[in-house]
């Protein structure tokens, strides 16, 4: 097989965008055989915008069974994530998924229990760990070269939406239809890097603010403060009703601080570990030595691209790829973590009550309102 031919289940705004990078080449390891959509206007601008050859299915499972694929990328609305991903793994497709893996992690955890026994691959669309920034700070941490960690803050409230995005399709922003709001649509990318670069914490107190900012049903503005099991704190806030927002991370390591922002990565270096300095410096008021350092990175960031790229040379050649699909969970029980315990008023110990949750979410469900579905897709290109 030189080619993986590729399935896309879910023809709406990154569904789409995928459609685009596929058929203008820029994944030459991917040729696209069919696309899916239950809407028939995404039918109809697939049967007249698409060669030919491409087959086009009312259905994903229909288009699973078909043949025409050895692989499927789901973008469907989110809680049909694992749905489509058990059954493509389950009938013989390598799967990739977009973020995040489900709504629920005991619907996720019942996805990984079924990669473990498929011997077809599943990965996550997590482009942000392709920035050359997460990558390069991930290395250093990694490395040991930081010590242990001690705070991290990080501040992101660039995610800008305005109404018009929200009411664009009728499950948007809807706890039915997507089951949550920022948390589930926006930050999955920043709470996967979150863990992957820090750990998962072992408690969590968040505020999640429900339509705070937008006539919407779920949470558009969030605080959390997170606690680790070395004593290490940290506070997560992100909204998308912030305009112009930010986008900072700052970690404070044993051996000095390192900022990540718009201008890269920023290394605030002690020249002796702060503890080593607390217990032996005889000056009260005397701080660590430091220097300051701009890390160096290599300057690739291909993002959905490079995520497509790892993913076909995983099936045809056995590289890494940028994500396993069972690593999902992690991020996932970070922002349940975050609404169950706004939810309740209490801190959330780690690991949660998944019974509990899913109750929770259910109640939220079963208030929720259906709204009309323009059927509306956004460009979207850009740091999506």
């Amino acid at each position: 097989m030189e080619q993986v031919r590729l399935g896309i289940i879910g023809i709406g705004g990154m569904g789409t965008n995928h459609v685009h990078s596929i058929l203008e080449g820029k994944v030459p390891q991917i040729r696209l055989t069919a696309v899916a959509d239950i809407r028939e206007s995404r039918l109809e601008w697939a049967k007249e915008n698409l060669p030919a050859e491409v087959q086009v299915f009312g259905d994903g499972k229909k288009l699973i069974d078909s043949g025409a694929c050895d692989a499927v990328l789901i973008a469907t609305p989110h809680y049909l994530h694992p749905e489509f991903a058990k059954y493509g793994l389950t009938h013989g497709v390598h799967v990739m998924s977009e973020k995040p893996a489900g709504v629920y992690t005991k619907q996720v955890r019942e996805v990984n229990e079924v990669a473990a026994k498929s011997d077809k691959v599943y990965a996550l669309m997590l482009n942000q760990r392709t920035n050359c920034v997460y990558r390069k700070l991930h290395d250093m941490i990694e490395s040991g070269e930081l010590g242990a960690m001690k705070r991290v803050n990080w501040i992101v409230t660039d995610w800008y939406r305005n109404q018009s995005y929200y009411d664009a399709a009728g499950w948007k922003a809807t706890w039915d239809g997507e089951g949550g709001g920022v948390l589930l649509n926006q930050c999955p990318h920043q709470l996967d890097l979150l863990q992957w670069l820090c750990g998962m914490p072992k408690a969590v107190r968040a505020f999640c603010h429900e339509a705070k900012w937008h006539d919407i049903e779920v949470e558009d503005d969030v605080t959390a403060y997170l606690v680790y099991e070395n004593g290490a704190t940290g506070v997560f806030v992100t909204t998308t009703g912030d305009a112009p927002g930010t986008n900072r991370l700052e970690l404070t390591f044993e051996m000095g601080r390192i900022i990540c922002d718009y201008n890269g990565l920023t290394f605030d270096r002690l020249k002796v570990n702060e503890r080593e300095h607390c217990r032996t410096c005889p000056e009260g008021f005397k701080k660590p030595e430091m220097e300051r350092v701009e890390i160096e990175t290599d300057g690739m960031n291909e993002q959905h691209i490079g995520v497509l790229k790892a993913f076909a040379d995983h099936i045809l050649k056995g590289t890494p790829l940028v994500a396993r699909g069972e690593e999902g969970i992690r991020g996932l029980t970070l922002s349940n973590a975050m609404h169950l315990s706004s939810w309740l008023g209490e801190t959330v110990q780690i690991p949660f009550d998944e019974d509990l949750f899913l109750a929770k979410l259910n109640e939220k469900r079963a208030g929720s309102k259906a709204k009309e579905d323009k059927g509306i897709v956004f460009d979207t290109t850009g740091t999506y």
